[in-house]
């Protein structure tokens, strides 16, 4: 694709994470900064299809770098699935000459921006924005990094009730297809077991650890499993125990959305406005289609329609480290 562009829209789609109005700020005013006229699509591919477009300046993301969520909305569309649905979107984008898009969202997001991009002469640029840090080709997502820490700071409270009353207690975190929240949270505060949809855990191996806690007299536990975990999350798990150790005091605490709001970390700011900067360069230079992402701190651009092939893979050393810091 040759696409000369010269107006340019920016959205987020999917699940909303914090670090997305850095990200917003960045593409607006890089773009401002090399002339482009720039425009924000309210709620994602559903806002394309709607017409819902407005136009945005410098002011128009003022003071919105430390903010959670976006100012932009964000949603899922399944008539952007559709050929008829993509078509009524670039009408839309065509009468005010916007041929440039930048996508912020996950694989998902990417999928049906190659889709849209092949079907009709749209340049697009994707932006990894998900806390769940499941897209391969980058190091960071965007929003990864303040719901990690927004589960360990949660977790850490959780340990406090733990210790008081000597029970065992099992935190779910989100994470429906990937296991990086559980695992660098439960890591960070010390879980004796962590769970994560990757990885094939023995619920036998689970009791026996817990057993084996219980005659050393190790009475506080605990237990963080990502909400996709093949026992079906923290309930799941906590049947599984109840039924092979019930004189064992079990407690439940799910973090949920928590995860998704508050004002986003220094890391997330900066990744952010780096890859929102870096979005605006790449159509700036003719280089369309692909998705920004970071790799040893350097710019890494992956093609969109490689972006849901992959997914970011872990390694059995960390379940090493979490097996051996555990005991």
């Amino acid at each position: 694709m040759s696409v000369k562009v010269k107006k340019i829209g920016v959205m987020c789609s999917g699940g909303d994470s914090p670090g997305m109005n850095a990200c917003i700020r960045a593409v607006v005013r890089t773009s401002l900064y090399y002339g482009y006229e720039v425009f924000g699509i309210m709620r994602g591919y559903a806002g394309l299809i709607e017409d819902d477009i407005v136009k945005m300046e410098s002011r128009s993301v003022a003071n919105i770098i430390q903010r959670g969520g976006t100012i932009l909305k964000t949603a899922r569309c399944k008539d952007f699935l559709t050929k008829k649905g993509r078509k009524i979107a670039y009408d839309n984008l065509s009468k005010r000459g916007i041929n440039g898009l930048v996508v912020i969202g996950g694989d998902g997001s990417f999928r049906g921006a190659d889709a849209f991009s092949s079907e009709h002469d749209i340049a697009c640029i994707g932006l990894p924005g998900t806390i769940d840090k499941d897209i391969a080709g980058t190091d960071f997502t965007i929003g990864f990094d303040t719901a990690v820490n927004t589960a360990v700071s949660a977790i850490d409270k959780i340990r406090d009730t733990a210790d008081s009353h000597d029970r065992l207690f099992i935190i779910e975190v989100m994470g429906r297809d990937s296991g990086y929240i559980a695992l660098h949270s439960g890591i960070a505060t010390g879980a004796e077991n962590i769970l994560i949809p990757e990885k094939k855990t023995s619920i036998d191996e689970i009791i026996d650890s817990l057993q084996e806690k219980e005659r050393r007299k190790k009475l506080v536990n605990l237990i963080v499993v990502a909400e996709g975990d093949e026992y079906g999350g923290a309930i799941g798990l906590e049947k599984h125990i109840n039924e092979r150790m019930p004189q064992m005091e079990v407690r439940v605490c799910i973090l949920g959305h928590i995860q998704r709001g508050g004002t986003p970390t220094c890391l997330d700011r900066l990744i952010a406005s780096r890859m929102g900067y870096q979005a605006v360069e790449c159509l700036k230079d003719g280089l369309h289609n692909v998705f920004v992402g970071i790799q040893n701190n350097s710019i890494c651009l992956t093609p969109l329609k490689d972006a849901g092939k992959k997914k970011q893979h872990i390694s059995d050393e960390w379940m090493k480290i979490v097996k051996i810091l555990a005991t």
